[in-house]
């Protein structure tokens, strides 16, 4: 049972890096909205094609748009801490009782 345990750890281990690394990501692309970038350079691009599809989601579900301010960014990083206290932390937790 300590090989799925194991699994458990990696998975919540990763599964953190890659919501810290989104999160990084997503306020990288908040600060950028903040000037005018060239919207052909390549790290411009990939942070719109990284970024977008969720934000649109949430545009869609919660129109988060006040006085030309976008909300969005910010309900979708408090999603991100919810998924790393609550989800990282019960696959952590089940690695390690499955590890005993």
């Amino acid at each position: 049972m300590f090989v799925f345990g194991n699994f458990f750890v990696a998975l919540a281990k990763i599964t953190q890096v890659v919501l810290t690394l989104y999160m990084w990501i997503l306020i990288a692309r908040a600060l950028l909205s903040w000037v005018n970038p060239d919207p052909h350079n390549p790290i411009v691009r990939f942070l719109h094609q990284v970024t977008d599809p969720v934000m649109d989601r949430v545009r869609r579900i919660l129109p988060l748009q006040f006085g030309g301010i976008d909300f969005s960014p910010i309900l979708i990083i408090l999603a991100i801490v919810f998924l790393q206290e609550f989800l990282v932390t019960t696959l952590y937790n089940m690695g390690v009782m499955m590890g005993r």
